[in-house]
């Protein structure tokens, strides 16, 4: 339960209202426990790390444990907006500690899989403790969540290949398509193949990120081109470690016949721009996939993707919404291999995975999600990382058509409280009982809908549909089940309502499938 009651705003003008919903709960000691409100922000999923919120942390800290109006006052000239959000409730995953809940369930059920192998073409991948399992979130507003080894490095391979793009259209705009297509290949993802017009199918295989790399800061200096991009993978990771494995580029480097081929072969055919120099793009290649991070870094980078190229823990406009809008575009076609469509149809968001076990997930205006496990199936991606989306949008509305009407509502919406989804439902069913329409019920009851869900007054779908005299939906209630004799706060019975309003047809369903006024009821029959 959050710390402040009511439903005022943290402004300056607001502060005594805030104080006074705050302490009024606690009048008898005239105090909140530090703590107290360390828990509240732990709990929202802003972490103590959180840039956003230092200051706050050093003035806390600077107090006693028992903080007094005053004191709290002045903690409210820190990040007003984001506690405001915070103690309101009002973050994009209202009940982010169920939601974390949930995922970690989820993590459990998906670690028992050990299907897949490391992958063995790159030498020093071939390496990696198989087993190794991480999950990162982190969403728009900031919320983070991390299980597993979340803190152990890895590279991110072809998960540096929307990023490459994104810095490529930032170079050409428009131009990048003159140069890789925007279609997926229907191939493997270092298939020896070029599409219709002689040039990479798209910038998420290894032929299209090897063009991207061939179009970022032409002209510099190799040295220099490998800072520029190392820096704005910091950006996007709001300042975290982003480092550089050498021992992987250089074993890639070693094994690397197949794509020297690709950039033989796009040579030949002139694809790439004028005064391209082709080993020094391959190196700048190999060096992207060889930057490594951990999950929570990379869940930040995608949630920088998710909040259309701002970071949430720094406000810092990395990539412009646009260029963002097609990156996740191709994501989603094409950011799993081989795999792209079928993980389309069954997860159903923007993803990127990479041969060292990440896949990079976004959920526009949501959140962003690393899950890392190197083992990986046979087209290259990591398979608990494929089962844990799956298993994700198996339980939470996330997939992009979850949104149809006519789909399961038993889903959780993170983005909503658990008790607004809950009355939502009830609402929904007692709604369509009131006005008889009995294929909705159907609708609903198939989604999950509880037949006896009540309403703050304990008023059930029965209750309203013998009050209306909609015999059709009574009948439906009663032939699936639903309790006859239910009470409400006033104590009356669905049977009760029908006497009252004489809806003589609805009288004679119930009373033949045992219903009764409250007045006969004993102790011991109440539904």
């Amino acid at each position: 339960m959050s710390l402040l009651k009511g439903g005022y705003v943290l402004k300056e003008i607001d502060k005594e209202k805030t104080v006074n919903a705050l302490f009024g709960s606690r009048s008898e000691f005239g105090v909140i426990r530090k703590e107290d409100l360390k828990r509240e922000l732990l709990n929202a999923g802003i972490l103590s790390d959180d840039p956003r919120i230092k200051l706050f942390h050093c003035a806390l800290d600077s107090l006693a444990d028992d903080i007094d109006e005053e004191s709290f006052v002045s903690l409210l000239t820190y990040a007003p907006h984001l506690l405001e959000q915070i103690f309101f409730g009002n973050l994009v995953v209202p009940d982010f500690q169920n939601f974390t809940d949930q995922v970690t369930r989820i993590f459990r059920k998906t670690e028992s899989n050990k299907d897949g192998e490391v992958a063995s073409y790159i030498p020093q991948l071939a390496r990696v403790e198989p087993d190794k399992f991480a999950v990162a979130i982190c969403t728009v507003d900031g919320q983070r969540f991390s299980i597993g080894d979340c803190d152990d490095f890895f590279c991110v391979q072809s998960c540096s290949k929307p990023l490459s793009y994104l810095l490529a259209l930032e170079e050409l705009e428009g131009r990048v398509h003159e140069f890789v297509g925007r279609e997926p290949s229907g191939r493997s993802f270092n298939e020896i193949a070029l599409n219709s017009r002689g040039l990479p199918h798209n910038p998420m295989i290894n032929a299209g990120a090897i063009m991207c790399c061939s179009l970022i800061k032409q002209g510099w200096q190799p040295a220099d081109r490998f800072d520029y991009v190392l820096e704005r993978w910091r950006a996007a990771a709001a300042g975290m470690r982003v480092g550089f494995n050498n021992s992987v580029y250089l074993s890639e480097r070693q094994t690397a016949d197949r794509n020297f081929a690709l950039g033989y072969l796009m040579k030949e055919k002139r694809a790439f721009p004028a005064k391209c120099n082709l080993l020094e793009t391959l190196e700048f290649y190999f060096q992207c996939c060889s930057i490594e991070l951990n999950a929570k870094s990379l869940a930040t980078v995608a949630s920088t993707l998710a909040f259309g190229g701002t970071c949430p823990l720094t406000g810092q406009q990395v990539f412009k919404s646009e260029y963002v809008k097609n990156c996740l575009s191709l994501m989603a076609s094409c950011g799993m291999y081989d795999f792209s469509g079928e993980f389309a149809f069954s997860v159903g968001l923007p993803a990127k995975s990479g041969v060292a076990g990440a896949v990079m997930v976004v959920i526009p205006n949501v959140m962003g999600i690393c899950v890392w496990s190197p083992r990986l199936d046979e087209l290259g991606n990591s398979v608990r990382g494929v089962e844990f989306c799956k298993r994700l949008v198996d339980n939470f509305k996330l997939h992009i058509f979850d949104t149809v009407p006519s789909l399961s509502l038993s889903k959780i919406d993170p983005k909503t409280s658990y008790f607004e989804q809950d009355s939502s439902w009830k609402i929904s069913f007692i709604w369509a009982a009131a006005v008889g329409d009995v294929a909705q019920m159907r609708r609903l009851i198939a989604r999950g809908a509880n037949l006896d869900a009540a309403d703050y007054d304990g008023r059930t779908a029965l209750h309203v549909a013998s009050s209306e005299g909609n015999e059709a939906a009574v009948q439906f209630l009663l032939n699936k089940g639903a309790a006859v004799n239910p009470i409400d706060r006033w104590q009356n019975t669905p049977t009760d309502d029908a006497f009252r309003q004489n809806r003589k047809d609805i009288k004679a369903i119930l009373l033949e499938a045992g219903g009764k006024l409250f007045s006969e009821i004993g102790e011991n029959e109440h539904d």
